[in-house]
């Protein structure tokens, strides 16, 4: 490979790069506007690949850049569409887990996500969609060995006699894309920047916390073995609806106790949520 192909080859790694780092912020359309960007690029660099003529060849890569930026321009410039907004305070309905789900906060807390998309479901509805993971509890020389919650639900959701856990992300997004497909948007593993970008839109975000909300000391969390591989799990897991932030507080939808707009200081709220995982889903519009 000479030295033409690696320039043109890396130009078209870094945009499709920086398409996949803003895809989940932007409108099906502005996305296919992207990619359609990106694919001429390819098309042009494949057919400059391809040429023997060196003149024709610098015409080629001079249209190549061209269109590089461009397309970096309207990357840069639909990112910044969503204006992060110093405070948010989102007015979503509250939903109570309790009495009947006492281990459902997760499918509680997507109940309301889905009702303020204007959805029609109810908690118990989800509660019996949701991808269960049946794998039974076994202890053995001190092992526990359990189910995976990115696998599905494990445990009674409906009873704190038995053993249980909850439920991640990955099952949760799964479910919702029933209600709103090709909407749901799990971008779990971001930070906290894009958890105000969606709010800062008028959408709220689905998380995965602690029930202190703050972060846990490593002597709450246990081991498990599960068929799909070790994790590490604490039974205060607790699953909110986040629907707004100020520079003091986040404030969100608990539903272990149905209250609405709860608040909880920035940074131990922020440090809880890293420490499950960053999980988090909402939807685009």
């Amino acid at each position: 490979m000479n030295t033409n192909e690696i320039i043109l080859y890396s130009v078209l790694a870094l945009f499709f790069v920086l398409f996949l780092v803003v895809q989940k912020r932007l409108t099906k359309i502005i996305k296919a506007l992207l990619f359609s960007l990106i694919a001429i690029l390819a098309g042009i660099s494949f057919y400059v690949l391809n040429l023997d003529d060196s003149k024709n060849f610098a015409f080629a890569k001079e249209r190549v850049e061209e269109v590089a930026k461009k397309t970096k321009e309207n990357i840069e410039k639909l990112s910044s569409e969503i204006t992060t907004k110093e405070s948010v305070l989102l007015e979503a309905t509250a939903i109570n887990q309790l009495p009947e789900l006492p281990r459902g906060c997760e499918v509680t807390a997507l109940a309301m996500l889905l009702q303020y998309a204007g959805v029609n479901v109810d908690k118990m509805t989800l509660a019996e969609e949701v991808t269960k993971n049946t794998t039974a509890y076994e202890v053995v020389n001190g092992t526990i060995y359990y189910g995976n919650p990115n696998d599905g639900f494990v445990g009674d959701m409906y009873s704190l006699e038995g053993p249980g856990l909850g439920v991640y992300h990955k099952p949760i997004a799964e479910l919702a894309e029933k209600y709103l497909p090709g909407a749901i948007v799990d971008f779990s593993g971001s930070d906290f920047d894009s958890v105000k970008e969606q709010l800062s839109d008028g959408r709220p975000v689905w998380v995965i916390t602690t029930s202190k909300f703050k972060e846990l000391s490593d002597d709450n969390f246990r081991t498990w073995v599960t068929p799909s591989g070790t994790i590490d799990v604490t039974y205060s897991e607790h699953s909110v609806l986040i629907t707004g932030y100020d520079k003091d507080y986040v404030y969100f939808n608990d539903p272990l106790t149905g209250e609405q707009n709860k608040k909880a200081p920035i940074d131990d709220f922020i440090a809880s949520w890293v420490q499950m995982g960053s999980q988090a889903i909402t939807y685009s519009n």
